[in-house]
């Protein structure tokens, strides 16, 4: 096992690892541990090469410190990207491998499960660490993120409708779900049960054929999910999706969903703003997944009722957010970012 560390500015610690004899290729980046051990999942994409990597690494640890400073965790940022396509290239020897390289930081990182990634994967990893979570079985085993994941952002969509639309009912309304993988189809299940109308894409066809068979849905391509008339769009696939080109092209009124990193520059939440569209920053959409893997890291007993608290109290900071925003004609990612970034300075004097 190699593991060399990467200088970057910001961030507190970033080191590459690789092992040999498995094929793994990857990065750990810690962003911050200011308010605890870093924590954020691990996921497993064919990534173009190294340099798409550590920035896919280093954009989503810094989005983590934001998430879980959002949720009030005590928890800080960090992320981990293994390179492969998980079709082809995971295997139990590539993750035991992992797992040494994360109980070589010392707890510094937490790691759990993201794109790619199972809970029996995270039960690969355990063996050879103890700081993993998401598992399936254990005394506070938390399990597969994906449903509280998917209920967090229910609940913005429907916070982001109510400020839009001044009912959060569904009903009736178009909802757009860019990505079919877990938490894309747990949302899609919960928009369904609401009364909404769905239009689906995912670069998996039986994933969209699954959505079609169980919820009605109206099926597009991934290249024009961002440019179909509804009422919402929901990313929940890869992030940076939201750029000057797409920003154009979209014909919705409200965008809330579950993908890490929607914005593809700072700049890109001034021009929703400036179309009309309200921003659900993901950051708070999004935070059900770590609430979720939480329990697991704090040893928490009454996990489900403390899933819900802490899923509630983060439904009514993005109301308070949106709020914020629209009394000061600004986006709703700008006050969000600030509130956070606030916060981190009160707590670092």
């Amino acid at each position: 096992m190699k593991i060399s560390p990467v200088a970057v500015a910001g961030h507190e610690e970033v080191v590459r690892v690789e092992e040999s004899a498995s094929g793994l290729v990857g990065f750990i980046a810690i962003h911050s541990t200011q308010r605890g051990p870093a924590a954020g999942g691990l996921r497993m994409r064919p990534y173009p090469g190294e340099d798409a990597a550590l920035e896919d690494a280093l954009r989503l640890s810094r989005g983590m410190t934001y998430k879980n400073a959002a949720a009030d965790l005590p928890l800080g940022g960090g992320k981990a990207v293994i390179i492969g396509d998980p079709r082809k290239h995971k295997s139990p020897g590539l993750l035991a491998a992992f797992g040494e390289a994360v109980e070589a930081l010392d707890g510094r990182y937490w790691t759990a499960e993201d794109m790619g990634m199972t809970p029996a994967d995270m039960a690969i990893i355990g063996t050879r660490t103890r700081f993993v979570a998401g598992l399936a079985d254990g005394a506070y085993a938390s399990g597969d993120p994906s449903p509280v994941t998917a209920r967090g952002i229910y609940n913005a969509i429907r916070t982001a409708a109510r400020h839009r639309f001044g009912s959060d009912a569904l009903a009736g309304r178009r909802v757009a779900v860019q990505g079919l993988g877990h938490v894309g189809m747990h949302l899609c299940a919960l928009l369904d049960d609401a009364g909404a109308s769905l239009t689906v894409a995912d670069v998996a066809e039986s994933a969209v054929a699954e959505a079609v068979s169980r919820f009605g849905a109206t099926p597009v391509s991934p290249e024009a999910i961002l440019s179909v008339e509804a009422d919402i769009l929901a990313p929940c696939a890869i992030g940076a999706i939201l750029h000057e080109n797409t920003i154009r092209d979209l014909h919705v009124s409200v965008v809330a969903g579950g993908a890490n990193n929607q914005l593809a520059t700072a700049e890109d939440a001034g021009r929703l703003h400036a179309r009309g569209i309200l921003y659900a920053p993901d950051f708070v959409a999004n935070g059900g997944g770590i609430i979720n893997v939480a329990t697991e890291i704090l040893r928490v007993d009454a996990r489900q009722n403390w899933v819900a608290e802490k899923l509630a109290a983060l439904d009514l900071t993005m109301d308070r957010i949106l709020t914020r925003a629209a009394q000061r004609g600004v986006s709703p990612n700008d006050v969000a970012e600030a509130i956070v970034d606030e916060m981190l300075a009160r707590e670092a004097a």
